[in-house]
């Protein structure tokens, strides 16, 4: 764990775009309805109920996080005696059983990678385990692109934390004010705003945005096969001239 990230400082607030963070999940890979359905089933094995409000409360959190939600809200010690780390195994044991049947790729997201590659040092940042990163990564071929991969067990404040942003951007020696990063969820938003970063919403079908979630975005864009160099760079000047 992580309790204090070092940052490289920025030399002036119109730093060039040198860095693009990308999320995994509701980003590179259309999951979180996947982790919905997977906490559903699991809710509707001990008689219980996981709502579409009890799912977006974990989105973009790490594992420390939605397992405990699931432990509160599933009255998991009540029911059957489980704790977070037993549901924590429980849920990915399922979710990479899912992963190695079928890895829902979203649309563009694989060449979006590959764009933002050629020109800027990319990273992941995920509140998803290392365990299902790494699949995902070496899965859709992005690993060897990845110039940091930080995920939620590396950090002990998930998001809307900033630290996982900001670890993966202490990794790549670069500055916040010189990075972009590209979210689904109002967690996530709210994560890259604290870290100080430019923040592109693009948001799935399943779970669209609040009005307030996507105020925090400089950019928003409806699908991944929409991201071009052109919306990255107007992303990161519409964050410098933004008040802060």
């Amino acid at each position: 764990m992580n309790a204090s990230i070092a940052i490289h400082p920025s030399s002036a607030s119109s730093s060039p775009l040198q860095a693009v963070v990308f999320d995994m999940d509701g980003v590179l890979i259309d999951t979180e309805i996947v982790w919905q359905r997977v906490r559903e089933d699991f809710a509707q094995s001990i008689g219980a109920r996981w709502t579409t409000e009890d799912q977006e409360s974990t989105m973009g959190t790490n594992t420390a996080a939605w397992s405990r939600i699931m432990v509160e809200r599933l009255r998991l010690r009540e029911r059957n005696g489980m704790d977070e780390a037993a549901i924590a195994r429980e849920i990915v044991g399922r979710m990479l059983a899912q992963y190695l049947r079928h890895l829902p790729l979203r649309a563009g997201a694989v060449e979006a990678v590959r764009m933002a590659a050629r020109s800027h040092a990319v990273a992941l940042a995920t509140g998803s385990p290392a365990e299902l990163a790494h699949h995902v990564l070496q899965a859709s071929g992005l690993a060897p692109l990845m110039q940091a991969v930080v995920c939620g067990d590396d950090v002990e404040y998930g998001k809307p934390a900033p630290d996982i942003y900001l670890l993966a951007l202490s990794r790549l020696g670069i500055a916040p004010q010189a990075a972009v990063g590209i979210e689904d969820s109002a967690n996530g938003l709210r994560s890259l705003k604290a870290a100080g970063m430019a923040a592109i919403a693009a948001p799935g079908p399943d779970y669209p945005l609040s009005a307030e979630a996507l105020a925090l975005a400089d950019l928003r864009i409806d699908s991944m096969e929409a991201l071009t160099p052109g919306l990255l760079q107007q992303a990161h000047a519409n964050a410098t001239r933004a008040p802060r």
